[in-house]
């Protein structure tokens, strides 16, 4: 699985104009699922990224200061907006290769997997519509962008 994690003071995000998922300070997190993948994968990934220290004090913005909060730790909620085109494979001609992201069946199911582990783990989590054609607007912080791959942890 791969995750693409983005620090926001809010986020929100649309399917066919309405409004389906919506948070304020927190994290947008894209993602991925890979046709290898695991329900372990979306465990151990839903752990790293709720204590990652991706956050200033609170009381403190900017990187002035370290970055020594966790979502968990700034009581932040999280938007979860499936992503399959984070497995896109451009090595060769001008359209992007889809072969190594997950079935739909899988995809869904490890997506439910991270959204239930994350909810699970006590963080406030939002969500898209998996499979549907989405509108993501964020308003980041940093910015933080964070990629995380469940191959690489």
């Amino acid at each position: 699985m791969r995750l693409v994690a983005q620090r926001v003071s809010s986020a929100r995000v649309t399917v066919g104009g309405d409004v389906v998922g919506e948070i304020a300070q927190g994290l947008c997190v894209l993602v991925g699922v890979a046709g290898s993948d695991a329900m372990s994968d979306a465990d151990r990934l839903a752990e790293k990224i709720v204590v990652l220290r991706i956050f200033s004090r609170p009381g403190e913005s900017g990187f002035g200061g370290r970055l020594e909060s966790s979502l968990i730790d700034i009581d932040g909620s999280m938007l979860v907006v499936s992503q399959f085109t984070l497995y896109a494979d451009c090595k060769k001609g001008r359209r992007p290769s889809f072969t190594d992201a997950a079935a739909p069946g899988l995809g869904m199911e490890l997506y439910g997997r991270f959204v239930e582990r994350v909810r699970a783990l006590g963080v406030n989590v939002n969500t898209g519509v998996f499979g549907a054609d989405m509108r993501v607007e964020i308003v980041g912080e940093g910015p933080v962008t964070i990629i995380l791959d469940s191959a690489e942890i």
